[in-house]
Order: C-alpha cells, then structure tokens, then sequence
C-alpha cells in the first residue's frame, strides 16, 4: 500500500485549553502523545477551565525541555521544569517531577476523579491570571483512568483530553475552508495532534485504519466542533467564524442527511492509537512521516460521528 499524505506537525497541549506545542517528533502513548493534556486549570469547585468559559487560556504559553520528547526520558526531581508564560505575568515554572499532593474532586465533562496538585505558586499563578480561585493539577495516570466513550472505541483511555487520545486533520481540509472565509484562520483554531498533508480535502473523515510510520491508528468518530474554532489563538477574542461557514458545508445536515440532525459541524477526525506494541520504547511519531491508509468507508455518512 502506498502512502497517501505524510505527517506536516504534530501538537501537543501539555495544559488543556491552553496554546500547543509544534515539535518535530513525538512519543506515542495509549494515552496520547507523551504530555498531551496532561494538565488542567481547575476552579475552586476542581471543575475544569476551558476556552469556551475562559477564552484568556489561549494567551497561556507553554514550554517543555527538549529532553521531554526523547524516546524514554524521565525528568530528574528538580531539574526540569514546564515554563508557563501569559501577558502581564511573570514567569511560572512548574516541575516535570510528579508532585506529591493530591486535589481530590476533580472534574472535566463526564469524568471525576483525583489529580495530583501542583501547589501554591501555581494555584497563584493562575488564580491572579484568570481573576478568580483556581489550581494547576496533573493527571495521575498511577491512580486513575479515563475511558473514552465506549460507544466508538471500547477499551481505549485518555487523560484531560476532551474526548479521545488523538484528533488527525489534514492541511487540504482546511485550505479548502479558508477559500470560503473572508479572513482565513491557522490550524490552531481547531487544535488537532497531528496535521497531514498531500490528500484530498476533507479524505481524514473516511479513514477507518491509517498507518504512519509503523503505527496503527484507528479513526473513531469525526470530531464535533464547539465553539472553540471561533476564538481567535493570538487575542483570546472570539468571532462567528469559521463556525457560520462550516455550518453550511461540515454539518450532519449535509454530510449525513439521512441520520438522525443534531445540529453539530464537523472538522477532523477523532483516533486511537491499535497496536501499543513493545512496551512504550521506540514509539515515536516525526514530521514526515508517510500516511498510509489501511481501510477506509466510502462517505463521510458512513463515518461514526
């Protein structure tokens, strides 16, 4: 089978809601991309922050070593740090090391649990930011599981992610879309993992079975859109668009007219990750890496979504 498109970035979001980071590789986990939300600001009540209530979280800055990409690595006690930055404040570093303390009451959408807290600094940090009570907590994955939605893809878990481990858009897609629009917007306005380029406009929402590298994902469900999209990653303003023309062109009206309308818009396509093979080493995705699929539907009506 030959390749169909090749890995152009790869995102990660270590804080939830906040900005990514492009890299040129990464490790893959079960989970997600190593780091991918691994973090969440949370108010007093340990519910989670989001854009779409706290659009200021797009202006968060978030910095990880080099180091924290190799295939393997774990952070010494002291010696690495997370360095968060946000216009008006000074800059906060959190350890890479897991913290001790534990925030009971967590909460993010369906899921509740405990995390690991990331103390008073950042609690301040944060709190001083948002204008409001609010901490930094760290998923712990020693602990505690969140599964995905059983209904697309049984058995699989995530950490702060919303839904599922990994969100695949290709670059055709949204050239397609910034035609359409007056003012054309980044590929962070939708926040995937992993951009792919070199197929045809919208072909992510067929793929059931894509190869990259020696991996094997499987596509879930076409992702939902909310009202992120709309808010522009550089200001933290939020604007009607994309969202008004993706309603005319990426809603279930017009890609599943015969399925039950719910009203939703569709851009890019949720993943998991198959065959997590030999333990964790060696599990590492580059830009550039070739696209392979593997099985495919015939129309995005055909799609879980």
């Amino acid at each position: 089978m030959e390749a169909i498109a090749k890995v152009s970035s790869i995102f990660i979001y270590p804080i939830k809601s906040c900005r990514g980071i492009s890299v040129s590789h990464a490790p893959v986990t079960p989970t997600g991309f190593r780091w991918d939300r691994n973090w969440l600001v949370v108010n007093y009540k340990g519910r989670a922050y989001t854009q779409r209530v706290e659009p200021k979280l797009a202006l968060v800055e978030v910095g990880l070593p080099r180091e924290a990409f190799l295939d393997g690595w774990e952070p010494a006690e002291t010696s690495y740090n997370m360095v968060i930055k946000a216009p008006g404040m000074g800059v906060l570093n959190v350890p890479l090391a897991k913290p001790q303390a534990v925030a009971d009451g967590v909460s993010v959408w369906e899921w509740s649990g405990s995390a690991l807290d990331e103390g008073a600094e950042a609690a301040k940090w944060f709190s001083d930011y948002l204008g409001k009570p609010s901490r930094l907590v760290r998923f712990n994955a020693a602990s505690e599981t969140r599964p995905v939605d059983p209904d697309y893809a049984p058995g699989y878990k995530t950490m702060f992610a919303d839904l599922f481990p990994y969100m695949l858009i290709s670059q055709g897609s949204l050239d397609a879309l910034n035609k359409l629009l007056k003012e054309p917007v980044p590929i962070n306005r939708f926040r995937p993992n992993i951009l792919v380029e070199g197929c045809e406009p919208f072909s992510e929402d067929l793929w059931k079975e894509i190869r990259i590298n020696k991996f094997t994902f499987q596509g879930v469900k076409l992702c939902s859109r909310c009202k992120v999209p709309t808010i522009n990653q550089s200001n933290g303003v939020a604007d009607k668009e994309p969202n008004e023309t993706l309603m005319k062109i990426r809603s279930d009206k017009v890609l599943r007219p015969h399925k039950k309308q719910q009203g939703k818009i569709y851009f890019g396509q949720n993943m998991v990750w198959k065959d997590n093979l030999n333990g964790g080493r060696g599990n590492i995705i580059n830009v550039g890496d070739p696209v392979v699929v593997v099985r495919k539907v015939s129309s995005a009506a055909e799609a879980a979504a």
